[in-house]
């Protein structure tokens, strides 16, 4: 495990979270992500990637206050069963797996590679996978996997995915939260390492941590939806299939999700 004082991923513990309400209730989370923002589909040995063309992509607000950030990518961890694959977990609970998209902070650094090293530079959407029903946009992804199946493979995306329609919230290509979202308060983070809560289906959690990756720079603040997104068993064991070693080589990816490293 990754030595740090904000080491991700964590375990919100509800019943200790507090809200900055006044904080953010101002400053809605807004996005917008143009289907056509998708470009390459990528196994990286780990998950499945899909990279971006930032350039008309946007996150902004909430949490992150006025800095703008740009879609950079976006991938999924899943587990060996329905039951546990997500990275963070709350109140203990797992779910089947994680969505995260990773943004950079375009009003201060120049380069994805140098805001990735500032505490501030990295904004990652998380979003919970439950199993259920079909996710029509997800089953782009899945319909393109088995062209991707071993490590190192890359594809052109040919048809156009919509990352806001991976988002529990409602809205087209540009969306936003505008219920009172939660976030560490600079006290809280010094004295309790407490996370904040929202009891509103449309709210989300949010503190500052790290990449779940290595290097596991603490550099991401983390917004992670309360919501979850269904995705359906056949779709989860099309992710399991993807292989961590290049071809001729045999070892499935079943498994892909961080440890937890502390509590909130």
């Amino acid at each position: 495990m990754a030595a740090g004082s904000r080491q991700s991923p964590v375990n919100i513990e509800t019943d200790r979270a507090e809200s900055d309400h006044e904080a953010l209730s101002s400053k809605p989370l807004r996005w917008k992500y143009p289907s056509t923002a998708s470009k390459k589909l990528v196994n990286p040995g780990y998950c499945w990637r899909v990279d971006c063309d930032g350039d008309g992509t946007f996150l902004t607000g909430g949490p992150l206050m006025d800095d703008v950030y740009k879609l950079e990518q976006y991938h999924c961890h899943w587990g060996c069963s329905d039951s546990r694959g997500s990275e963070h977990t709350v109140d203990g609970q797992a779910f089947a797996g994680e969505l995260h998209l990773v943004h950079w902070n375009t009003t201060k650094y120049r380069t994805f590679d140098d805001a990735a090293k500032a505490p501030d530079g990295l904004a990652v959407l998380g979003v919970f996978l439950k199993v259920g029903k079909t996710h029509e946009e997800m089953d782009k992804i899945a319909r393109m996997l088995p062209y991707v199946s071993h490590k190192d493979e890359i594809i052109d995306v040919i048809e156009p995915i919509d990352p806001s329609k991976l988002l529990p919230v409602r809205g087209g290509r540009a969306g936003r939260c505008v219920n009172p979202c939660m976030r560490w308060a600079d006290k809280i983070m010094r004295q309790d390492n407490k996370c904040g809560f929202q009891a509103d289906d449309n709210g989300y959690w949010t503190y500052l941590g790290s990449l779940t990756t290595p290097p596991c720079n603490e550099s991401v603040t983390w917004v992670l939806f309360k919501k979850y997104i269904e995705v359906s068993h056949h779709q989860l064991n099309i992710f399991r299939n993807l292989r961590k070693f290049p071809r001729g080589e045999e070892c499935p990816c079943h498994e892909n999700h961080g440890v937890v490293s502390g509590f909130l």
